[in-house]
């Protein structure tokens, strides 16, 4: 099956990145439909024009959500997502910029259950200018190939 891999074939420092988004006005609006954020950040272009970034941004979580599923491609029946640590919206993101997603592995580690491991990513997401303007770790489950006793 494709996608399948043990936690022991996972090795840090590899790196994979997506293809690139752009964030459209679209988005901006429907997110805020869903989640309720209408905060003149990102909804109030007249309003944004009298602040220091000069128009409207992007929601931090728009862009995480939109950024983790980028990420997943090939699925892996081994593994889970264990959650996300560390996230930080490094730097604005306006409507029209296109984001990618560096993923790096930085770290593997066991876990409390003897089947499975950790394996921590670290995402990055970068703007068409290659400015990090999100990143985090994900926590990635993954089982164990040979049981260790």
């Amino acid at each position: 099956m494709n996608g399948v891999r043990y936690f022991e074939q996972y090795e840090c420092g590899s790196v994979r990145e997506t293809l690139g988004r752009t964030i459209t006005e679209t988005d901006v609006v429907v997110h805020a439909g869903q989640t309720g954020d209408f905060y003149p950040h990102h909804m109030d272009a007249e309003w944004c024009k009298t602040q220091s970034f000069g128009q409207r941004i992007a929601h931090g979580t728009l862009i995480f959500s939109v950024a983790v599923g980028m990420t997943a491609g090939e699925v892996n029946p081994l593994a889970f997502s264990y959650g996300y640590d560390r996230l930080r919206f490094i730097k604005p993101v306006f409507i029209g910029d296109t984001i990618h997603v560096r993923v790096t592995i930085v770290d593997k580690r066991a876990s409390k259950s003897p089947r499975h491991g950790f394996v921590v990513e670290k995402c990055e997401v970068l703007n068409q200018r290659l400015e990090t303007v999100l990143a985090c770790e994900h926590l990635l489950m993954v089982e164990i190939g040979v049981i260790q006793e």
